[in-house]
């Protein structure tokens, strides 16, 4: 996934040594997993030759990590013209989330 951590986010994520992002749109920061219990356990850190950049690789805890109940946010492949689901669900989201509004 792409996420967006602040200066804060990025020192929650190496104290805990959980994956942690700041919500632009809730304007707060994010444990990935704090209502789901399906965290990212960070494994390791990088960051690019401008150090503007920080990859995390992680290690998923729980069945999946995408909030639409699959291992990874990535399920969709392009196919010609068409997007399509490639992967299956791995959870329900609403037995995680509750019914979607």
């Amino acid at each position: 996934m792409v996420g967006y951590m602040n200066q804060e986010a990025f020192r929650m994520t190496v104290e805990t040594g959980y994956a942690t992002f700041y919500s632009r749109s809730r304007n707060k920061l994010w444990l990935k997993g704090e209502t789901s219990g399906h965290r990212l356990v960070v494994r390791e850190i990088r960051t690019d030759c401008d150090r503007d950049a920080v990859l995390i690789q992680v290690e998923a805890l729980g069945p999946g990590v995408c909030h639409n109940g699959y291992a990874s946010c990535f399920y969709r492949q392009l196919r010609d013209t068409e997007w399509a689901e490639v992967d299956r669900r791995t959870y329900d989201p609403e037995g995680v989330y509750g019914p979607s509004t």
